[in-house]
Protein backbone atom coordinates (compact mmCIF):
# COMPACT_ATOMS: atom_id res chain seq x y z
CA UNK A 1 0.00 0.00 0.00
CA UNK A 2 1.42 3.48 -0.83
CA UNK A 3 -0.55 7.14 0.15
CA UNK A 4 -0.38 9.24 -2.59
CA UNK A 5 0.34 12.81 -1.26
CA UNK A 6 -1.89 15.91 -2.81
CA UNK A 7 -0.29 19.10 -3.24
CA UNK A 8 -0.02 21.21 0.04
CA UNK A 9 -0.62 18.11 2.14
CA UNK A 10 1.55 17.07 5.36
CA UNK A 11 1.71 13.96 6.62
CA UNK A 12 4.28 12.81 9.45
CA UNK A 13 6.87 10.69 10.16
CA UNK A 14 7.32 9.97 13.33
CA UNK A 15 9.39 7.27 15.51
CA UNK A 16 8.68 4.12 15.89
CA UNK A 17 11.44 3.14 18.58
CA UNK A 18 13.76 4.44 20.61
CA UNK A 19 16.53 4.26 18.29
CA UNK A 20 15.08 6.79 16.19
CA UNK A 21 12.52 6.73 12.50
CA UNK A 22 15.88 4.44 10.78
CA UNK A 23 16.30 5.48 7.59
CA UNK A 24 14.64 7.28 5.07
CA UNK A 25 14.41 6.45 1.01
CA UNK A 26 13.44 9.53 -0.81
CA UNK A 27 13.68 7.52 -4.64
CA UNK A 28 13.01 9.39 -7.78
CA UNK A 29 12.41 7.40 -11.01
CA UNK A 30 11.28 8.56 -14.65
CA UNK A 31 11.18 7.33 -18.12
CA UNK A 32 14.65 7.76 -19.63
CA UNK A 33 13.23 8.88 -23.21
CA UNK A 34 10.53 10.55 -24.41
CA UNK A 35 7.63 8.98 -26.05
CA UNK A 36 8.45 10.38 -29.96
CA UNK A 37 6.07 9.43 -32.79
CA UNK A 38 6.28 9.88 -36.64
CA UNK A 39 9.74 9.66 -38.92
CA UNK A 40 11.08 13.06 -38.40
CA UNK A 41 11.09 12.39 -34.67
CA UNK A 42 12.71 8.88 -35.19
CA UNK A 43 16.03 11.05 -36.93
CA UNK A 44 16.28 13.33 -34.18
CA UNK A 45 15.47 11.45 -31.15
CA UNK A 46 18.36 9.16 -31.27
CA UNK A 47 20.71 11.32 -27.95
CA UNK A 48 17.30 13.04 -26.44
CA UNK A 49 18.06 11.00 -23.32
CA UNK A 50 16.60 12.49 -20.26
CA UNK A 51 18.97 13.21 -17.14
CA UNK A 52 17.07 14.28 -14.11
CA UNK A 53 19.23 15.14 -11.24
CA UNK A 54 17.72 14.60 -7.70
CA UNK A 55 18.89 16.50 -4.67
CA UNK A 56 18.70 18.44 -1.72
CA UNK A 57 18.51 21.79 0.42
CA UNK A 58 19.25 21.00 3.86
CA UNK A 59 19.62 23.07 7.12
CA UNK A 60 21.09 21.30 10.20
CA UNK A 61 20.25 22.66 13.73
CA UNK A 62 23.31 24.23 14.33
CA UNK A 63 23.09 26.48 11.62
CA UNK A 64 25.16 25.07 9.07
CA UNK A 65 23.04 24.65 5.33
CA UNK A 66 24.39 22.82 1.59
CA UNK A 67 23.01 20.43 -0.69
CA UNK A 68 23.26 17.18 -1.76
CA UNK A 69 23.32 16.36 -5.10
CA UNK A 70 25.16 14.84 -8.01
CA UNK A 71 26.40 18.87 -9.71
CA UNK A 72 29.30 19.52 -7.79
CA UNK A 73 30.31 16.09 -5.97
CA UNK A 74 28.60 16.72 -3.31
CA UNK A 75 26.93 13.15 -2.26
CA UNK A 76 26.83 13.85 1.29
CA UNK A 77 27.50 11.31 4.37
CA UNK A 78 24.45 9.20 6.12
CA UNK A 79 26.83 9.13 9.39
CA UNK A 80 28.34 12.37 9.12
CA UNK A 81 26.63 15.69 8.61
CA UNK A 82 24.35 16.49 6.81
CA UNK A 83 23.75 12.99 7.50
CA UNK A 84 22.02 12.81 4.35
CA UNK A 85 23.81 10.88 1.47
CA UNK A 86 22.93 10.19 -2.54
CA UNK A 87 23.35 6.65 -3.82
CA UNK A 88 24.80 7.81 -7.27
CA UNK A 89 24.04 9.77 -10.43
CA UNK A 90 21.51 8.15 -12.63
CA UNK A 91 22.63 9.77 -16.54
CA UNK A 92 19.74 8.32 -18.34
CA UNK A 93 17.29 6.76 -16.01
CA UNK A 94 18.09 3.25 -17.61
CA UNK A 95 18.63 1.98 -14.12
CA UNK A 96 16.02 0.55 -12.27
CA UNK A 97 16.41 1.83 -9.28
CA UNK A 98 16.55 5.47 -10.45
CA UNK A 99 18.11 7.92 -8.24
CA UNK A 100 18.14 7.61 -4.36
CA UNK A 101 18.46 9.83 -1.32
CA UNK A 102 18.84 8.56 1.77
CA UNK A 103 18.39 10.42 5.13
CA UNK A 104 19.63 9.48 8.39
CA UNK A 105 16.24 9.76 10.59
CA UNK A 106 17.98 8.62 13.94
CA UNK A 107 19.54 11.75 13.75
CA UNK A 108 16.26 14.08 13.04
CA UNK A 109 17.44 15.77 16.33
CA UNK A 110 20.28 16.98 14.14
CA UNK A 111 18.67 18.07 11.32
CA UNK A 112 15.66 21.48 10.99
CA UNK A 113 14.62 20.62 7.49
CA UNK A 114 15.29 19.44 4.09
CA UNK A 115 13.76 20.37 0.74
CA UNK A 116 13.84 17.66 -1.95
CA UNK A 117 13.90 18.87 -5.23
CA UNK A 118 15.28 17.43 -8.80
CA UNK A 119 16.34 19.36 -11.93
CA UNK A 120 17.03 18.61 -15.45
CA UNK A 121 20.31 18.46 -15.95
CA UNK A 122 20.36 17.90 -20.03
CA UNK A 123 17.46 16.18 -22.42
CA UNK A 124 13.75 17.12 -22.80
CA UNK A 125 12.38 20.35 -20.88
CA UNK A 126 9.04 18.68 -21.29
CA UNK A 127 8.07 17.53 -17.25
CA UNK A 128 5.44 15.58 -18.92
CA UNK A 129 7.67 13.38 -20.96
CA UNK A 130 9.84 12.73 -18.70
CA UNK A 131 6.68 10.92 -16.54
CA UNK A 132 8.77 11.57 -12.81
CA UNK A 133 7.67 10.17 -10.03
CA UNK A 134 9.45 10.12 -6.05
CA UNK A 135 9.02 7.83 -3.06
CA UNK A 136 9.10 8.07 0.11
CA UNK A 137 9.95 5.02 2.44
CA UNK A 138 10.75 4.73 6.18
CA UNK A 139 10.67 1.82 8.34
CA UNK A 140 7.01 0.22 9.47
CA UNK A 141 4.79 2.62 7.53
CA UNK A 142 2.81 3.28 3.92
CA UNK A 143 5.85 4.34 1.24
CA UNK A 144 4.17 8.13 0.26
CA UNK A 145 4.52 8.76 -3.31
CA UNK A 146 5.04 12.60 -4.67
CA UNK A 147 3.27 12.01 -8.29
CA UNK A 148 4.66 15.47 -10.82
CA UNK A 149 1.38 15.65 -11.58
CA UNK A 150 1.95 19.65 -12.76
CA UNK A 151 3.62 20.05 -15.79
CA UNK A 152 3.02 23.37 -17.56
CA UNK A 153 6.17 24.43 -16.93
CA UNK A 154 9.30 25.62 -18.92
CA UNK A 155 11.74 26.03 -15.45
CA UNK A 156 14.16 23.04 -15.06
CA UNK A 157 13.88 22.53 -11.41
CA UNK A 158 11.38 21.20 -9.58
CA UNK A 159 11.00 21.62 -5.67
CA UNK A 160 9.28 18.17 -4.55
CA UNK A 161 9.41 18.08 -1.00
CA UNK A 162 9.88 19.92 2.38
CA UNK A 163 10.68 17.75 5.48
CA UNK A 164 10.56 19.68 8.85
CA UNK A 165 11.59 18.56 11.79
CA UNK A 166 8.37 18.71 14.46
CA UNK A 167 9.37 17.81 17.58
CA UNK A 168 13.23 16.06 17.45
CA UNK A 169 10.84 13.01 16.68
CA UNK A 170 8.58 13.34 13.78
CA UNK A 171 8.88 15.02 10.23
CA UNK A 172 6.88 16.64 8.73
CA UNK A 173 6.35 15.92 4.93
CA UNK A 174 4.86 18.72 2.55
CA UNK A 175 4.33 17.78 -1.27
CA UNK A 176 5.41 21.06 -2.96
CA UNK A 177 5.90 20.60 -6.55
CA UNK A 178 6.54 24.11 -7.51
CA UNK A 179 9.05 24.91 -10.42
CA UNK A 180 11.71 27.44 -10.55
CA UNK A 181 14.24 28.40 -13.05
CA UNK A 182 17.64 27.23 -11.13
CA UNK A 183 18.84 26.56 -7.95
CA UNK A 184 18.74 30.00 -6.67
CA UNK A 185 15.28 30.86 -7.54
CA UNK A 186 14.36 27.98 -5.63
CA UNK A 187 16.45 28.89 -2.52
CA UNK A 188 14.89 32.25 -2.48
CA UNK A 189 11.81 31.05 -2.23
CA UNK A 190 12.52 28.94 0.43
CA UNK A 191 14.75 30.90 2.01
CA UNK A 192 17.93 29.50 2.78
CA UNK A 193 20.07 32.82 1.92
CA UNK A 194 23.04 30.10 0.32
CA UNK A 195 25.35 31.79 -2.16
CA UNK A 196 25.52 29.73 -5.44
CA UNK A 197 27.97 29.37 -8.85
CA UNK A 198 27.81 27.68 -11.40
CA UNK A 199 28.58 23.78 -11.54
CA UNK A 200 29.33 21.03 -13.47
CA UNK A 201 29.49 16.92 -13.21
Amino acid sequence: MAINLQKGQKVSLEKKSSAGLGEILVNLNWNARPQKKGFLSSLFASNQGIDLDLGCLFELKDGRKGTVQALGNCFGSLNHPPFIALDGDDRTGAAAAGENLRINGDKIAEIKRILVYTFIYEGVANWQQADAIVTIKYPGAEDLVVKMDSFHSSEIMCGLALFENQDDQTFSVEKIVQFYRGHEALDKAFGWGMKWQAGRK
